[in-house]
């Protein structure tokens, strides 16, 4: 069994930065992910990466602008999110698993998921 704590969740001003991040107890898990969702809206995928970090994937209304990064060998997540908008604002969830690298965006492919972390942007 794994459990993913999350924490750097916030209110921020647009253009802001906030750094999200998630340690997972228990068992290395070969990928480990974050997702979001937004007031009415579903859980949609932010960003993920594998256990060496050599593969990451991104949304693209993310890109360029948030950084997911993972301790070499270590079940501990970051999310570096910069220039934010109010849009990205959302309950932001880790998410971890056995996910092959073409799945890494898909919500089904994930075990474990965190408790979530409120991030909030004004304008």
């Amino acid at each position: 069994q794994v459990q993913l704590v999350e924490s750097g969740g916030g209110l921020v001003q647009a253009g802001g930065s906030l750094r999200l991040s998630c340690a997972a107890s228990g068992r290395i898990v070969d990928v480990m992910g974050w997702f979001r969702q937004a007031p009415g809206k579903e859980r949609e995928f932010v960003a993920a990466i594998t256990w060496g970090g050599r593969a990451t994937r991104y949304a693209d209304s993310v890109k360029g602008r948030f950084t997911i990064s993972r301790e070499y060998g270590k079940n501990t997540v970051y999310l570096q999110m910069n220039s934010l908008k109010p849009e990205d604002t959302a309950i932001y969830y880790c998410a971890a698993g056995s996910v092959t690298v073409a799945s890494m965006k898909g919500e089904d492919e994930y075990d474990y998921w965190g408790q979530g972390t409120q991030v909030t942007v004004s304008s």
